[in-house]
């Protein structure tokens, strides 16, 4: 395992407990490089959605045991928030969630003569993701070759 996957990781399992003691969800965890500075990003979420004050709750408690285990090597900006309208699908029960509604789907190289994809979320599986497109055809993606994939948005 990376060092960036071990912190993640470790950060998830002192964020469950403390995000399940306010009814709200875990999301996601991430520790990412931008530019020179590296930041430990958590998205929790609940019914309705997250708040301000939500974010703040979680991020004293989760800052103090973080400060408290010290495990760490880099200097690092730590987040909370909210996932989004912008949320991926990363987990087996985003998937579960998404079924039925409408996707983007981006993949890294064309695949015919496109890279962004949309349509209704059929089917997923461990290795494939099966979308119905708006001209009623079924396509399936290896999930190997999906850059990203979010629920869609018009505004």
């Amino acid at each position: 395992m990376s060092k960036r996957e071990i912190y993640e990781q470790k950060t998830e399992e002192i964020l469950l407990p403390i995000v399940e003691e306010y009814g709200f969800e875990l999301v996601d965890v991430e520790y990412v490089k931008e530019g020179s500075t590296w930041y430990l990003r958590a998205y929790i979420d609940k019914p309705g959605g997250i708040n301000i004050d939500d974010c703040e709750k979680v991020s004293r408690r989760l800052s103090d045991i973080l400060d408290e285990k010290d495990y760490m090597d880099d200097a690092y900006i730590m987040e909370v928030s909210s996932p989004g309208l912008g949320r991926p699908l990363k987990k087996e029960k985003d998937f579960r969630r998404s079924l039925g509604e409408e996707v983007e789907i981006r993949t890294y190289r064309m695949m015919d003569k496109q890279k962004e994809f949309f349509g209704i979320l059929k089917e997923y599986d461990d290795s494939t993701v099966t979308i119905l497109q708006e001209d009623e055809t079924l396509k399936t993606f290896a999930k190997s070759d999906i850059a990203l994939i979010r629920l869609a948005f018009d505004f």
